[in-house]
């Protein structure tokens, strides 16, 4: 693993076990820090570099690769050369800087879907926590110009929403996620809306149609890379928990059953977990499968949608195989495939450690078969890969591995750190504010208050974000908006470094032999080229000169 609990040279630590994105395993919304997600909402691009600038001197400990992951493969850097550069620029130095970089990208069949930085978010669906700091992660996400996803199940969960039929009369929580990003919403990025099994019989695919048109994407769900079952919550509630099962939800345990609500009673069962469906369970074949799947697909387009992207999860290589060629072949717009270990708001947990397909062989796969598609001819859909990415170098990673298919890199919970963050710091400046923006904390740790306090002074970016939205707008920005703008700041710096560093000036420039693998199992699971084989050739030749 490349993640130790604590860095030194960024002075930054983990409160938990280190995940191989660098993120704990139990990330917690009222964390005090400082991991470096963390730590990055707060100071950016600062948290490029080791700290305590002109008293201290680095060095890199991560030389040993042992295993396959991420973390296995290395990014190749340049001695000369430049490439992707605008009509504006020459190969002149003064030009090939690394701000000068172009990290904007886009994906779509027939319509064209800009994002300022190659990130989406993965889905925030049913789960409390996404529902609590929806503003924070949606404002963030439209200032940056990014996608977002609103997951499963917002409706059929919402206490307030009215189905009668399988038609949606009222649906107000899904209606503020999509409002809220819409309204700083500027022409980069998408609001992404998910169906499942039970969006689909409530009729939430209808009801965006209707009420949205193609101001959303609608997105198919095969899986995730965090479990193989339906989304899960868990409710404390005797009433509510009565109320999903009332919805059609599996609710675990019943609450209908007397013995059960005896138990709850009593204190000896405190919790509810409410579970959807397995999709597909009526399909036995392949072409089962497809013939469902295109007639799904014909159907949105006929309420109106004329982008519509899927999302599988850590499935084997058939189902991998056939969520990229049903999805080529039904010209959709994106496919996000999320390996193993996916993040959640709730999964089993010793379900996520064993199941499914880790990212790197999954994603290794997936541009196996792409590429096999595309020497047929055929357009292959714009992949997005999630499973375990947080910084800027496992993004670039991500995103050469899948090239030239790969179009975003999609984050789940390194993306929401920020919304928690600065919620609790304007919680505690504004403590008036501090129930709506869901705020923990009640004093600034002194991690935080070392840098100042007043939202000016702690955040990097404040002035940025100012710049962008005006003076008197920013009363109406969540911090946690502003930790999200500072975080991608940082984020989108570090993989302009990595990019200028390969000589690639234009993120569609990246490519696989901008990579190479640490050991030669990597090397071998990937397709990507040993770090002492890489350029061996030419090498040889200078040498024989």
């Amino acid at each position: 693993m490349r993640f130790e609990k604590i860095n030194d040279v960024l002075g930054t630590a983990n409160r938990g076990n280190p995940a191989e994105s660098g993120l704990c395993t139990l990330c917690r919304a009222d964390c005090t820090g400082k991991c470096e997600t963390w730590k990055s909402s707060l100071v950016g691009r600062k948290l490029l570099y080791p700290r305590d600038f002109g008293l201290v001197t680095a060095g890199a400990n991560n030389n040993t690769h042992v295993g396959v992951s991420y973390n296995s493969l290395r990014i190749q850097g340049y001695a000369y050369g430049s490439s992707g550069l605008s009509e504006q620029m020459t190969s002149d130095p003064d030009d090939c800087i690394f701000p000068n970089v172009d990290l904007a990208t886009e994906f779509g069949n027939t319509i064209k879907t800009k994002s300022r930085l190659p990130l989406m978010t993965g889905a925030l669906g049913s789960t409390f926590i996404a529902a609590k700091y929806w503003d924070s992660f949606a404002i963030g996400c439209a200032l940056t110009g990014i996608p977002i996803v609103i997951g499963e199940n917002v409706v059929g969960v919402d206490k307030e929403s009215t189905l009668s039929g399988g038609k949606i009369l009222k649906a107000p929580e899904l209606d503020r996620r999509i409002d809220t990003y819409l309204r700083y919403y500027d022409g980069y990025g998408a609001i992404i809306v998910q169906l499942n099994v039970e969006d689909t019989r409530n009729g939430v695919a209808e009801y965006v149609a209707e009420r949205y048109g193609n101001k959303c994407i609608i997105e198919l769900k095969w899986g995730q890379g965090a479990k193989n079952i339906g989304g899960e919550i868990q409710v404390t509630s005797l009433d509510y928990a009565i109320f999903l099962k009332e919805r059609g939800y599996v609710v675990d345990p019943n609450p209908a059953l007397p013995e059960v609500r005896e138990a709850f009673a009593k204190g000896a069962i405190k919790s509810f977990a409410r579970h959807s469906r397995l999709g597909a369970t009526n399909l036995s074949t392949v072409e089962m499968v497809r013939e469902d799947f295109m007639k799904s697909v014909e159907y949105l387009r006929s309420l109106g949608f004329d982008r519509i992207s899927l999302k599988t999860g850590s499935y084997g290589m058939e189902e991998l195989a056939m969520a990229i060629k049903f999805a080529s072949d039904a010209g959709l717009d994106l496919l996000t495939i999320d390996g193993s270990g996916g993040g959640t708001g709730m999964s089993p947990w010793n379900m996520m450690q064993s199941w499914g397909v880790p990212s790197i062989n999954l994603h290794s796969k997936a541009y196996e078969y792409a590429t096999i598609l595309a020497a047929k001819g055929q357009k292959v859909v714009d992949l997005s890969f999630a499973g375990g990415f947080a910084l800027e170098d496992s993004i670039f990673k991500g995103l050469a591995l899948g090239a030239p298919f790969t179009k975003l890199i999609c984050m789940g919970r390194g993306i929401m750190i920020p919304g928690f963050l600065g919620a609790n710091i304007e919680g505690v400046l504004h403590p008036e504010r501090k129930e709506q923006v869901n705020g923990n904390w009640n004093n600034l740790p002194k991690s935080i208050a070392a840098l100042g306090n007043s939202p000016e002074e702690i955040f990097a970016s404040y002035f940025d974000v100012q710049e962008k939205v005006g003076q008197k707008e920013m009363a109406n920005i969540p911090y946690g908006a502003i930790a999200m703008w500072t975080m991608a700041d940082k984020l989108g710096c570090g993989i302009q470094q990595l990019l200028a560093g390969a000589r690639k000036f234009r993120i569609d420039q990246l490519s696989r032999d901008d990579l190479f693998a640490a050991n030669r199992e990597t090397a071998q699971e990937t397709g990507i080229v040993h770090i002492s084989d890489a350029n061996n050739e030419s090498a040889m030749r200078i040498l024989a000169a």
